[in-house]
């Protein structure tokens, strides 16, 4: 079975930057796309950012300039660079991976989300 754990998530005051990390673990044949998505309360959950296998990238209008996502295939692993942060960023922040297991087919994996606070 393959897990996403996620990490990084925390409190940070606006202009400030984090960097969340999400590893895949378990029986991995192949990952497609990763990404990060985030959801705030009362609210659908939204593409923040998005990478493929051979590293194009696409991002939400509203962190266009400010984040940054890339991936490291030998560690399975997605990371996302948030600077100059704003107190609107601040949402429970979702891994998602697109995954080859032990199945025939890929599977849409979501990790358990990390919280990030932005102060104003």
């Amino acid at each position: 079975q393959v897990q996403l754990v996620e990490s990084g998530g925390g409190l940070v005051q606006a202009g400030g930057s984090l960097r969340l990390s999400c590893a895949a673990s378990g029986r991995i044949l192949s990952i497609n796309a990763m990404g990060w998505y985030r959801q705030t309360p009362g609210k659908l959950r939204e593409l923040v950012a998005a990478i493929t296998s051979t590293g194009s990238a696409r991002y939400a209008d509203s962190v266009k300039d400010r984040f940054s996502i890339s991936r490291d295939n030998a560690k399975n692993t997605v990371y996302l660079q948030m600077n100059s942060l704003k107190p609107e960023d601040t949402a429970v922040y979702y891994c998602n991976a697109n995954v080859l297991g032990g199945g025939i087919s890929y599977q849409n994996i979501w990790g358990q989300g990390t919280q990030v606070t932005v102060s104003s």
